[in-house]
């Protein structure tokens, strides 16, 4: 570079390119004159290989759900750039998701400058570098980022950036907060080198050989042993171990409010998915030992928990769920460890203590597959449309369900009270092929549909949302998106016109209230807005369809303009809220 162009913001650069960060999701603003210089120079010497690449997202929501969904798929993290404050509090919703979810991503923000009479380069010299200076803008994060600092030299950025995602890519991973103001983002420094490799993330724990034995002798001797677990296929290379351990001794495995495929949804020893629930689930209550692992919430104790006696083992990489103020399961043990090498341990001490009983095993495989099976074809006598000719959630999962069957495709689904539904009809078999947010708010999958398309341009990148969650998303601006950097995917909006999730939840606690009575839950969408328009507007292809005839012609017909290069939205009446 010449001589004096080397600042800050190119060693910043310079520090994601050495930490593997590929992109930089960006709603860039007047705190990022730096940056943008930066990477000017950089592409006029013909050198951008050698750093991010930068996507432009016209809202925050669409760049933070972009980078979570990027590093779902491949465990890097990526990078954030916001706008001082205000792009910083646009984030929402989204950087929750990516703090309850454990999902590494960078967050860089930049700061009102603090000079104003010309003293240094990028002192304030617009009106808004008054209005936007807060007293601690970092602190608008603090509840969701594992970690939070300002840059305030170009001497050390690169270690601060170093060390920030060293502590975004250890267990619990999360979400990570850098800011500066524009005076240091603009300080010329002389060029350095950081050693990435000084930086690697802590490596995963184990359990003690104490606990590895008490919680394999436990499973091995229990009558009707259970494995419940949420988020384990976070790591897909854990999903196989588990089948592993599972196979050993026959154990079923329930998934609670799963976010990924966490065990073969087809495999016989699934015991079925809890959601939304409303009841007691009869697997849980009779269970006698129980494995709760990777989960935030196993189990919801007002409706639904174990029986008295059951013996409880919680292992999990935040066993204790230190950020949530009220949570307890009753265990036995709690264990920090890594899923796949807790499971790993465990099927090892059986197998090396010749713990499993043959018999005992088989009665408890052959009841283990009757029910699955049982539970599979009543699930396949659900998928028709109603006989009044509208079309039902069962019948709208499984024509996508047969529709990607024969594709490599990558699953985001944000269906909130569908859930359940959209688990058990799409029967996700393969690790990593389905994902969700992992958080409660919605509006990440329009944005997330970048960036898992980025992390893996060779997949079909298929989107079952709700029509809140497409609208909280940021349609307008997501479809953009893909449509420049060439994204594409296929969204299935399950549009029922309405929020079902405020209605559910006032009949919980007022079954017989006011609203009960009078239907007034305040939840309809209508007039009804025309989702697909939205994204036509945008350049992506978009219909509705109501016939269930037509159903899967009109999917077939919206994948193949995906497989063209072209974005695709369907929405599909449901009857409505």
């Amino acid at each position: 570079m010449a001589a004096g162009s080397y600042t800050t913001s190119t060693a910043f650069l310079e520090a994601l390119a050495e930490a593997g960060v590929r992109y930089i999701f960006a709603n860039l603003g007047s705190d990022h004159p730096g940056l943008i210089e930066a990477l000017a120079q950089v592409r006029a010497q013909g050198r951008e290989e050698e750093f991010p690449r930068l996507i432009v997202c016209p809202h925050e929501v669409v760049a933070l759900s972009a980078a979570h969904a990027y590093a779902m798929v491949t465990g890097e993290p990526q990078a954030v750039v916001v706008h001082v404050d205000v792009g910083t509090l646009n984030l929402g919703g989204a950087v929750s998701n990516a703090a309850r979810g454990r999902a590494p991503v960078f967050i860089f923000a930049g700061a009102a400058p603090y000079s104003y009479q010309g003293e240094l380069p990028g002192g304030r010299n617009e009106f808004i570098q008054w209005i936007q200076d807060i007293r601690d803008q970092r602190g608008i994060l603090r509840n969701y980022v594992k970690y939070d600092n300002e840059i305030r030299t170009g001497r050390n950025v690169k270690q601060l950036v170093h060390r920030a995602l060293q502590i975004a890519r250890s267990e619990p991973v999360g979400p990570v907060y850098l800011t500066a103001p524009r005076e240091v983002m603009e300080e010329p420094v002389e060029p350095y080198a950081v050693a990435a490799a000084d930086f690697t993330p802590v490596a995963p724990t184990a359990l003690s050989g104490e606990v590895t034995a008490e919680i394999a002798t436990a499973l091995a001797a229990a009558r009707r042993p259970l494995v419940v677990t949420s988020y384990l296929g976070r790591n897909p290379g854990a999903v196989p171990k588990l089948v592993e351990l599972c196979e050993l001794l026959a154990i079923p495995v329930l998934e609670s409010m799963a976010y990924h495929v966490n065990f073969p949804a087809d495999h016989p020893l699934h015991a079925g998915f809890q959601y939304h629930t409303v009841a007691q689930n009869p697997v849980l209550a009779r269970a006698d030992v129980i494995l709760a692992i990777d989960s935030d919430v196993p189990w919801i104790p007002a409706v639904n928990r174990p029986s008295a006696g059951a013996a409880i083992y919680c292992v999990d990489v935040d066993p204790l769920k230190s950020q949530m103020s009220i949570w307890h399961v009753p265990a036995r043990r709690f264990a920090e460890a890594s899923a796949r090498v807790a499971v790993e341990q465990i099927t090892d001490f059986v197998r090396d203590n010749k713990l499993a009983d043959p018999d005992v095993v088989e009665v408890r495989r052959q009841a283990a597959a009757r029910a699955h099976g049982q539970e599979q074809a009543e699930r396949s006598g659900r998928e028709q449309p109603r006989r009044d000719g509208a079309i039902t959630a069962e019948y709208l999962t499984a024509c996508v369900r047969r529709l990607i069957e024969d594709e490599d495709a990558l699953v985001l689904t944000e269906v909130v009270t569908s859930s359940r539904v959209v688990a058990e009809h799409l029967r996700p078999n393969r690790p990593g092929s389905v994902l969700h947010h992992g958080g409660s708010a919605l509006g990440w999958a329009d944005g997330a549909a970048i960036g898992a398309k980025l992390a893996a341009p060779e997949r079909t990148v298929v989107c079952l949302v709700g029509d809140g969650s497409f609208l909280f998303g940021v349609p307008s601006s997501a479809q953009w998106v893909a449509r420049r950097y060439g994204t594409p995917a296929l969204t299935v909006i399950y549009d029922n016109r309405g929020w079902a999730a405020p209605k559910f939840s006032t009949l919980q606690v007022h079954p017989d209230g006011a609203a009960a009575a009078t239907g007034d839950f305040n939840v309809s969408f209508e007039p009804e807005v025309d989702l697909p328009g939205v994204a036509r507007a945008a350049g992506a292809y978009g219909v509705t369809v109501s016939s269930p005839d037509e159903l899967p012609q009109v999917l077939k017909d919206a994948l193949a303009v995906v497989h063209g290069g072209r974005s695709a939205v369907v929405s599909v009446h449901l009857p409505p809220v």
